[in-house]
């Protein structure tokens, strides 16, 4: 399901369009269905191909929008992973009212996902992470 909405959410656009069409669905989507969205961040088990296979639809939908940046393999899975990241946590605390500070909690998300596409933009141009 969850691979159904990032998909029309991403359909006819690209790139950024497509990364902010697809984190506004993902909250919206996250947020309307907490049990549906909590099972859908569930890894698969070792040898459930059936997870697998419907786990992977939804990444499959993400590397085709990185692939507008031109991220492939390892670039690709990172970018996807920062993105992923940075979603669930922002949706997981906003479900579990883990934002209590009177500001906008919309400015907030937006000001988040215009930060992953920047980020995102110029994500090849770091070629290996420095140590810390």
């Amino acid at each position: 399901e969850l691979a159904d909405v990032l998909g029309r959410a991403a359909m006819g656009r690209a790139r950024d369009d497509a990364l902010v069409a697809m984190a506004h669905a993902w909250r919206a989507w996250a947020l309307d269905h907490p049990g549906r969205y909590q099972a859908a961040e569930r890894g698969a088990a070792p040898g459930d191909a059936e997870h697998e296979e419907v786990s992977r639809r939804t990444i499959t939908v993400l590397v085709a929008v990185m692939d507008g940046y031109g991220l492939h393999g390892d670039d690709a899975v990172d970018a996807i992973r920062a993105y992923r990241a940075a979603l669930h946590g922002f949706v997981s605390l906003e479900a579990s009212y883990g934002f209590a500070f009177p500001s906008d909690v919309d400015r907030s998300f937006d000001r988040l996902v215009h930060a992953l596409v920047r980020a995102l933009s110029s994500w090849s141009d770091v070629s290996e992470p420095s140590p810390l």
